[in-house]
């Protein structure tokens, strides 16, 4: 037997599938991490970083601000481009089930220089974007009970140190879970994910019985594309980022395939159902949210203080409305446990190929809890930092929070490209890499692949266009392009002066008797 070129194989993929290792050995690592996850926590996983509630509550107040009650629109515009990467991850999770979903992917896909641009900007991505949603607690604890108002009255400099606070004791929280072990994460995760799936049908079922307007003012625009220089299609395209910052991170039911039972079969099935349950309830709680709105002219629904949450006291009732507050903070402690995960599970691949400096530490497994505990620290760490930083200056951060989802948009493209080129080239599938029964696109995965490009590259664009309206006047407008242009160079400089002659799998994750070389497969995988 011998390997394939790109390192995915000996002799095919899925031989050792009923092995220990599930088919690791394939990509010439050891099974170092706890294989425990199963079907319904694979979808949690996936759905619980999208996180409907937190996702839906935190932007309805953007998009209705830009877009009026007519953005609701860009829910279904931005399902179906994410539809697309979904499937294209689909099709991957089932040929390569490895920790870091997106970094190894472009690895198998692309020369080293682009999977280690995607590994990096992903998990710079993860780090500001577990940052963005703890802070979410103080957008809606206050609202439950005055008493979580931790400083102040909860206006100006107030509510930002008071969010800082919950958001670093969120942060705690989740390290500590991940540092305990993926067992414990994923019956914390499910948990809360099933509480949210509940709250969220009932949600829309309370939301429908008390809708007090017809569909038709799904059309209403109110009047915002006016003033507009692009009309309403410029007043659209800012609405829809509120769609946009909220349907990702599917990919995070693959990034746990190491730790999956059976994962050539889970991982796709969950990438595709948690984006598509995702755009059902989510797209019905907007609908009915809007619908069932008192009063759409409220001027309150378009700030942060407001919006669904004031929506929802207001059409259900004090009480039953607090009760689905509560709902949103479980969401959200949840979505913040999936991507300090994902986060964890990028960094600690990317470690274990040598690709980040100090990587023998960084992949260095617990024994007892088999789960890499040196990177959630390091994680929660650099999340609480930025957190700091917001409380003096939080129109950079709130930015800054925003390239962070432009970034992972960019790292998706960094795997849908490449894959493109296989496909016009004739290269995919590989046929040493396609296993027979499993998920693939088939005849359907060209003109599924293109519209996945042109998608990523459309809404990476939009999304970093500088908008004042969006960034805010001066060189922050910019941030876009300034950020991860740093980033960029930042990034590359080290690993063209450093990092690319050090890539190779660590001898203690090899994969065990195999008959090729492992630190050729560890550089080619």
């Amino acid at each position: 037997m011998t390997a394939t070129q790109d390192g995915s194989g000996l002799g095919g993929a899925g031989q050792h599938q009923d092995g220990a290792d599930h088919g690791l050995a394939e990509f010439g690592y050891s099974q170092s991490l706890d294989r425990s996850i199963g079907k319904f926590a694979s979808f949690a996983a996936g759905i619980s970083y999208i996180s409907i509630l937190t996702g839906t509550f935190q932007l309805f107040y953007f998009g209705l601000q830009f877009g009026g009650p007519a953005y609701w629109w860009s829910w279904p515009m931005v399902f179906v481009g994410q539809l697309m990467i979904a499937l294209c991850f689909a099709e991957l999770a089932g040929r390569y089930p490895v920790a870091g979903s997106v970094y190894n992917w472009a690895k198998r896909l692309a020369g080293p220089a682009t999977s280690w641009l995607a590994g990096w900007m992903m998990f710079t991505a993860s780090v500001v974007t577990l940052a963005a949603v703890v802070l979410a607690y103080q957008v809606t604890l206050p609202k439950i009970w005055s008493g979580f108002q931790l400083v102040g009255d909860g206006n100006g400099a107030s509510f930002g140190i008071s969010a800082v606070i919950w958001g670093a004791i969120l942060i705690v929280f989740t390290t500590l879970v991940n540092a305990f072990g993926v067992k414990l994460m994923t019956r914390i995760n499910s948990a809360g994910v099933f509480i949210e799936l509940i709250a969220a049908v009932l949600l829309v079922v309370l939301l429908g019985i008390n809708i007090v307007r017809p569909p038709t003012v799904l059309f209403d625009t109110q009047g915002l594309g006016a003033t507009h220089p692009g009309g309403y299609l410029g007043a659209f395209l800012i609405a829809a980022l509120a769609s946009a910052y909220v349907m990702y991170g599917f990919d995070t039911a693959s990034s746990l395939g190491e730790e999956t039972v059976d994962p050539r079969r889970t991982a796709p099935s969950a990438i595709l159902r948690a984006v598509i349950a995702s755009f059902v309830i989510g797209g019905l709680i907007l609908m009915f949210g809007i619908l069932a709105a008192p009063d759409l002219g409220d001027p309150r629904l378009a700030t942060a203080a407001g919006g669904l949450q004031l929506i929802v006291l207001q059409a259900l009732g004090g009480g039953v409305g607090t009760v689905f507050l509560v709902a949103i903070i479980v969401a959200v402690t949840v979505c913040a446990l999936a991507v300090h995960t994902a986060g964890i599970r990028l960094m600690f691949a990317m470690a274990r190929d040598n690709a980040l400096p100090a990587g023998s530490v960084l992949a260095r497994i617990d024994p007892k809890r088999k789960t890499p505990v040196v990177p959630a620290i390091v994680i929660g760490v650099a999340a609480v930092l930025i957190l700091v930083v917001n409380i003096d200056t939080p129109e950079i951060f709130t930015a800054v929070t925003s390239v962070a989802v432009i970034m992972i948009y960019l790292a998706y493209l960094l795997v849908t490209a490449p894959l493109l080129l296989k496909r016009l080239r004739g290269e995919w599938p590989e046929k040493t890499a396609t296993p027979s029964g499993y998920f693939s696109l088939g005849r359907w995965g060209l003109p599924v692949n293109i519209l996945a490009v042109l998608w990523g590259a459309g809404m990476a664009l939009n999304l970093a266009w500088p908008r004042a309206s969006v960034y805010g006047e001066g060189a922050v407008r910019w941030i876009a392009f300034i950020f991860i242009g740093a980033l960029v160079l930042i990034g590359l400089g080290w690993f063209f002066g450093k990092g690319r002659h050090q890539l190779g799998c660590l001898p203690e994750h090899m994969a065990k008797q195999l008959d090729i070389d492992p630190t050729t497969a560890g550089e080619q995988a």
